[in-house]
């Protein structure tokens, strides 16, 4: 069965390591034979902020888009999933080991896709961290 991908105006997408832009209009490409694809609203910005998770979320973003690398990824990626699966407790723990088990197997795509969902978590916990902080700041400053 054929992928069917749907492109925006000028959306990005890899296909086996090449970065394509679509043009000024929608586009619908079918891939009929395997492939590795990425969407670009799926890809790390560059200036995205470079957290535990993310980092493991960019290593396993290479070892989709850049094939000759996944050989040297997979062990540096199991060993930070590791390290965020002693950090991170359920839900997230779950997606973290289903992420694992897609490296393992070399579906890269869904073990991004699972990810995604703790880099959601991980964003939130922040947010939580920042403003705690800034309204104890705050609160001290008020004190004064």
């Amino acid at each position: 069965m054929a992928l069917k991908l749907v492109l925006k105006p000028n959306e990005r997408v890899v296909i086996n390591g090449c970065m394509m832009r679509n043009s000024a209009r929608r586009l619908v490409l079918s891939v009929e034979s395997y492939a590795d694809v990425v969407r670009g609203h799926d890809l790390l910005d560059e200036d995205a902020p470079v957290t535990p998770v993310s980092r493991v979320y960019y290593l396993v973003q290479n070892a989709l888009i850049h094939s000759k690398l996944r050989e040297d990824l997979v062990p540096i990626i199991q060993r930070e999933m590791a390290n965020l699966a002693n950090t991170f407790e359920h839900p997230s723990l779950g997606h973290i080991f289903e992420a694992a088990n897609f490296v393992s197997i070399g579906d890269y795509y869904k073990a991004m896709r699972a990810l995604r969902h703790v880099l959601e978590h991980e964003a939130k916990l922040f947010d939580h961290i920042s403003s705690r902080a800034h309204t104890s700041a705050g609160a001290s400053f008020a004190a004064e």
